[in-house]
């Protein structure tokens, strides 16, 4: 009879080496993101542009209505850059840009 293998994430000596990944998933954080910055400024966040893990954490670009008007494509939208740790909570944000929601944006090569 062969010798019993070891459990998953258990090393031949039978102790326990599995390595739990905290981490919160992609959509969790992205959530996160415009969760937290619409309580912080009051705003609706209403897409996320851009989104990439860091050494640090994550690094986003979150499209917010700051201001709705009549018609809808003369509402001002911002485009905030979030900073979240590596578990998802929001370290700091800045607004890199403000436009009319029926504007492209001239000053961006892909008009984004």
């Amino acid at each position: 009879m062969s010798p019993k293998a070891p459990k998953s994430g258990a090393d031949p000596d039978g102790k326990d080496d599995t390595v739990t990944d905290d981490r919160p998933s992609p959509m969790d954080v992205l959530r996160q993101a415009r969760a937290q910055l619409a309580e912080l400024t009051g705003m609706t966040a209403e897409s996320v542009s851009s989104f990439a893990q860091t050494e640090d954490g994550w690094s986003l670009e979150v499209e917010v209505l700051e201001l709705e008007r009549v018609p809808d494509t003369m509402s001002l939208m911002a485009s905030y850059e979030v900073e979240l740790d590596p578990q998802g909570q929001l370290t700091g944000y800045r607004r890199v840009r403000r436009y009319e929601r029926g504007r492209a944006d001239a000053h961006r090569p892909s008009g984004r």
